[in-house]
Parts: structure tokens; sequence; C-alpha cells
């Protein structure tokens, strides 16, 4: 006779599974990842933790929500029974039947705009819209560039037709609230029947967080996680831009305390392909569906044609044989600090056409010294955007440059490489080194958006070699590991050595 297991809704956060210490052993291990980098953690080396998070609560028999369809599937590979039992909130993978043709209707009624143009919604839009309203939770894996906030603004509007309660969306950075309180409001602009200032309130440092007449928030996720949960109650719906950066633990306890929010839909343009993210991010969203690809939008034409040049820059061979071995940070500090290598950056900045974007990681100490170089060769218009400048400037800026047919931003990874949307961008260049998947596809994103003249986008990204003999440095192995994600999502890349 095969083993079974009950399961229920604990909120809308969390399943109760009521099984034997076996089975619930089985899930501790299934549900369980090694974290990145926990043989050099005290704890792991104090002999105090095995170096595992285990997102089932072997003590309190609690799985998060997300994970039900890999739970289903756990239980069909151990032949093990499920009984489905209903709680005050529903039961566990309930879902909801919708008519496409009811959908599109809906769409048709909301008299989408954009820049005061009318616009249709895209196919994929659309079967993620149906999917979405479908399932109930989703994360959706799309693309930079591909519309995620039109699909989250149907997606709220078609929730506010039938649900009393409010909506939250939630979001990584402050420009990040101004940039969806902005695409709301030009998406409804022809809508006589909905005003974005009457309907979306914003949260941020500052701004109130309780006694809200608005039906839909737009926040940042370190301006809420510390509310109580009688916060958090009031949401039926979640919505969650940029969810990669969702695996803080401070987030996803926001997300359990939103015990009464059915309907959570979480959207990225990039995983980083570890277990860590990817089982985490389901926890809280659900399973993941791809939306589409960047080269289908480049293929249709939605999305600018990219090309990458990846500039090999070689150092002197004696440079290179007394470089030595050196830390992480010592190279870095180096490289950034390294006075050819800025002069060649801001040269190439200044003799670009049209629209640069410079990407830089560390504000003082290079990033304030390029933008005082590029100001003061460059004819044109530049702008410096960090944390340090207030939000509604660097949302100026993203307008203005929008307008230019040439100048300079100058901005930080943690500012502008995720979700800031400029759509008159021509050139995108990466002054530091990186090899984190997510930050290299976000950055990338910033050069898809279609330019007014139709042309392809540049981005140029810098290889430091400073090995010698069988050593390779830092550098050198992140600019190989970058190579690997162009190959993988089929970009154009020429090589062009440079020496310094």
């Amino acid at each position: 006779m095969p083993d079974h297991i009950k399961i229920q809704l604990a909120g809308h956060g969390n399943i109760g599974i009521d099984s034997d210490d076996g089975i619930a052993w089985g899930l501790r291990e299934e549900f369980a990842f090694f974290v990145p980098g926990y043989k050099f953690m005290p704890k792991f080396r104090a002999k105090v933790w095995d170096g595992k998070i285990r997102l089932f609560d072997y003590n309190k028999r609690m799985l998060p929500a997300g994970l039900l369809p890999r739970l289903e599937d756990y239980c069909r590979r151990h032949n093990i029974l499920i009984d489905y039992q209903e709680s005050r909130w529903g039961g566990p993978g309930t879902k909801d039947k919708v008519n496409p043709k009811a959908v599109m209707d809906f769409i048709k009624s909301l008299k989408l705009h954009s820049r005061g143009k009318p616009i249709e919604v895209r196919d994929y839009q659309f079967n993620a819209i149906c999917t979405s309203i479908n399932e109930r939770r989703l994360l959706l894996l799309s693309p930079t560039g591909s519309g995620k906030s039109l699909i989250i603004y149907v997606l709220m509007r078609w929730y506010q037709q039938f649900r009393e309660d409010k909506t939250l969306v939630v979001v990584p950075t402050t420009s990040l609230v101004e940039q969806m309180y902005s695409d709301f409001e030009d998406y409804s602009s022809h809508d006589t029947e909905w005003q974005a200032k009457n309907e979306l309130h914003k949260i941020y440092s500052g701004k109130e967080k309780t006694n809200v007449h608005e039906n839909i928030f737009i926040s940042t996720w370190q301006s809420i996680y510390k509310l109580p949960r009688t916060w958090f109650e009031q949401f039926g719906v979640i919505f969650g831009d940029e969810a990669h950066l969702f695996t803080a633990q401070s987030l996803t306890k926001s997300m359990e305390k939103a015990g009464n929010a059915a309907y959570r839909i979480g959207t990225t343009g990039t995983l980083d392909g570890t277990k860590t993210n990817q089982l985490v991010l389901e926890g809280v969203f659900g399973r993941v569906v791809r939306v589409t690809t960047t080269k289908k939008l480049q293929d249709n034409d939605t999305l600018a044609k990219l090309n990458i040049k990846v500039l090999d820059v070689q150092y002197p061979d004696d440079l290179r044989q007394s470089f030595g071995k050196v830390t992480y940070q010592s190279e870095i500090d180096w490289l950034v600090r390294n006075e050819a290598r800025n002069r060649f950056i801001r040269n190439l900045a200044c003799d670009l056409d049209g629209n640069t974007l410079v990407l830089f990681q560390f504000v003082d100490k290079h990033g304030k010294v390029l933008y005082d170089m590029i100001r003061e060769k460059s004819k044109h218009r530049t702008f410096f955007v960090a944390g340090e400048v207030d939000k509604l400037d660097r949302e100026a800026v993203r307008r203005i440059v929008e307008t230019q047919k040439k100048s300079t931003i100058v901005a930080s990874l943690g500012t502008f490489s995720t979700g800031v949307n400029i759509r008159n961008l021509h050139n995108l260049i990466l002054a530091s080194p990186s090899k984190s998947q997510i930050k290299v596809l976000q950055s990338i994103g910033r050069s898809l958006r279609k330019a007014d003249n139709g042309e392809s986008s540049t981005m140029y990204d810098f290889i430091d070699d400073l090995s010698w003999g069988q050593s390779k440095n830092y550098a050198l192995k992140h600019g190989e590991e970058r190579l690997k994600i162009y190959k993988s999502e089929q970009f154009d890349v020429t090589r062009h050595k440079v020496k310094l």
C-alpha cells in the first residue's frame, strides 16, 4: 500500500503537511541546498552548521506554497499519494479558469497608450497574462525590454475588477518606484475611468505607509519589511518586479506575512542559474514560466540588435610578470584606479555617437573620477547617477536622455543596471569587471531598448589580461565567464585587442 500525506494551505504563503517522520525527513532533504561559499563561512567551519538552507520546516511541517508543483513531482517519483484538504484559504493549488476572449475584451477596454500613442499587448504578453490569471501564482521569466511592467499593469487592473482588498507592487529600488508609477500613468493616460493619481500610492523613505485611501501600493521592499503582519494582511494581490532580488531573508519573511494574498506574480529578466535563487523564488511565487527570449524579441524587431565588442586589454609583460598573486579586492582596486585604463574609457565615451551609458561599481574611486574626466572633455551633456543622487533627479535624467541625440550617463551598477528603462540608448560601456550572470544580463538590457532611429546598440566589455604563464588573474577569469553568457544568449560578439 503506497504511503500518503495530507496537505492544506496554512495561509497563502505556506502549505501544511501531515505525514509520518520518514516522509518528512525525506522532504527535509529534498528541499535543501548548499549555500554558495558555505565552506568559508564561520558557522560551517565551527561545525555547527552543515552549509545547507532547508525550505521545508521539519518541526512545523511547513513548505513554501509556491513549491507545490515540486512537492507533487516528488510524491509521484516516490509513490506517495496526496490528500488535498480544504482550509479557510481554499485548497492547495487552486486555479482559475478564464476565457481568453474575455481577457482580450478587457484589455481593449483599458485603452492602453504609451507616450501618447495607442499600444497593443503582444502575443507573448497576452499568453503570460492568461497563464497568470489561470494559475494565480507564477514567476514570469522574460528579458529586459519585453514589457514586464505592461503585464503587471494589465493583471493589476484585471484583479481590481472583482477584489475589494488592496494590491501591492514591490520593487527593489526607489528609482523603480518612480518608474513603475510613471509607466502605469502612461498606460492609463487615455482611460477616463481610471486615474493613476487616485489609484496609486508610492512608498519609500518618508512616504506614508498607513491610513492610505489608494488601492494600489508601489513600494521598495526595504520600506515595508519591518511592518507588522496586520499591515500585510490588507493585500490580496502581490507583484514582485525584478524578483531575482527577492532572496533576502527580510523579503521572504514579508511575503510570509501576507497570508491573505492568494495571487502572487513575480517577474524577472534573469535568474542566476543557481538552485539557491530558483528554489527560494519558486517558494515565494510559484513555478517558473519563460515568457519569451531576447533572441526572439530581436528577431521580430521588438528589441534592438545588440553588438558586443569585447575589448581584450593587454598590459605590458613586465607589469604582468610583476603583478604576481594578489587578492581579488587588490586587483579590482588597481584596475579601477589605473589612469591609462580610465583615459581609454573616457576617450571611448566621448567619441561614440548617440547616447552612452557608462556603468561603474565603486562611486568615489571610480565613478566620480570617470564622470569628471568625461565631463571635462565632452562637448555634450554628461550626467552622474549614484545612490546619493535623489530618486526624482535620477528619473529626470532618464527622461532627459530619452530626448537627446548625444549625451553620456555615468551611473553606478546599483542604480542603473536593474530595471531602469531608457528607450533611446545607443551604447553601453561596462567599466567595472563582473562575473555575476544577473548583473551582466541586466546591464545588457540597458542596450536593448529600441532607439529612436531604429539602429542597433553596441556594448563594450573590458576583459583585462594581467595573466602570466599558467596563472590567470580574476578579471580575466570573470571575462571568460561573461563570454559564456554571451554565447548562451546567442549575442553577436567581436573581440578587439587594446594595448595599454
